[in-house]
């Protein structure tokens, strides 16, 4: 089986609730479909999200980048040849979610070709994930009634709040009001998407001492080198990376620098073999890891659960799954369903991934 051709499909799909945070606002999934066709017929599929303002790509540079750059290297090899077509597209320096939608493609070919799950491919601990919801910026009242509303319609109970406002009172009111209305059972982290300084987050940490926290997630810029050290040094709580750690390399960087104890998975960034990679990379130094979300749409959300219920490590705590539910429509042919706060993942070759055509035809830019 050699690929023949790739194609990239730029499609937009509302939010029905826009997802505001430290770094920006998603108002639209403005994603880019990506299909690897074969000389047999398959077609492996993946979604490229751009996020400009984490990573710089956009919707037509991640075409243009796959287009242009990789595919003349890509097609006429096999699927198979997973480490040649990664040594091609790491020719070009950075393009991570790019890169992460082609391997993505890659690993689907090869489930389907085989006639098993990528999950089962990769790990096979599981067959579902518990879910995590992510509840964004908007009034401490709303803020309530979002996470009150994925508990009582779909029976989440682990919950990332995002911080990062200023004045720092804004984001610590909102913990709080949260933490009192869900009660001492449900699981809460936060996620500052580089918004504070070291000495905000310090101070927020210390203000937000009761409310029982598992974690805290990029609380500053990475480029604060001195300033996250320093947090992780006086933090009570454990420090997650998310957005510093796009490569293996950055993980080692981080961590080894005392910078990080714990590092945030993105299927979307790091595609599945990276992400296999950084994976291992934080059992051998014994860093506990959760699975992110890039505010996937329904194929993205499926590949996340995918990798994450492949292996004990990333199964074992909820992943971000849940906020396509705040999408207008999405291009599965069969939805995903969160129920009592598990997503199971379908029982079909590859990845899953059935795309309804006439949602595409719908939604899709190019035409």
């Amino acid at each position: 089986m050699k690929i023949t051709r790739i194609e990239t499909i730029p499609y937009s799909i509302p939010f029905t609730k826009p997802l505001y945070f430290a770094s920006g606002v998603v108002t639209s999934a403005e994603h880019v479909l990506v299909r690897v066709h074969t000389d047999e017929g398959l077609i492996g599929t993946a979604d490229a999200p751009p996020r400009p303002y984490t990573y710089g790509e956009t919707q037509a540079s991640i075409a243009a980048a796959i287009n242009d750059l990789f595919a003349p290297g890509l097609i006429g090899l096999s699927p198979l040849d997973r480490e040649t077509a990664h040594a091609h597209m790491n020719r070009t320096v950075g393009n991570p979610v790019a890169k992460a939608a082609v391997d993505m493609a890659l690993w689907d070919l090869v489930g389907l070709s085989l006639g098993v799950s990528v999950s089962q491919l990769l790990g096979g601990y599981t067959d579902r994930m518990r879910v995590a919801h992510m509840i964004g910026f908007s009034e401490t009242d709303a803020m309530v009634a979002d996470a009150l509303r994925m508990r009582d319609q779909h029976g989440i109970t682990s919950f990332k709040i995002k911080v990062g406002r200023h004045p720092i009172e804004l984001d610590i009111q909102a913990c709080l009001a949260v933490r009192d209305a869900l009660g001492p059972q449900a699981e809460l982290y936060i996620d500052g998407n580089r918004g504070w300084t070291a000495a905000e987050s310090l101070r927020a940490l210390h203000a937000l001492d009761g409310v029982g926290l598992l974690f805290a997630e990029e609380l500053c810029p990475a480029d604060d080198v001195l300033g996250r050290r320093w947090l992780v040094q006086h933090s009570h709580l454990p420090i997650y990376a998310d957005e510093s750690v796009t490569t293996p390399a950055e993980v080692t960087r981080e961590v080894l620098g005392g910078a990080a104890t714990g590092i945030s998975i993105k299927t979307a960034r790091t595609g599945f073999t990276a992400s296999q990679r950084v994976l291992n990379l934080c059992q051998g130094l014994g860093i506990e890891v959760v699975m992110g979300n890039q505010i996937d749409g329904q194929v993205g959300s499926l590949c996340t659960a995918t990798f994450g219920a492949a292996f004990k490590a990333t199964a074992g705590r909820p992943g971000e799954l849940s906020n396509f539910l705040d999408m207008s429509n999405d291009l599965l042919a069969e939805p995903l369903a969160i129920e009592d706060g598990v997503l199971l993942l379908p029982q079909r070759p590859g990845i899953g991934i059935e795309i309804d055509e006439a949602k595409l035809d719908r939604y899709r830019q190019d035409r």
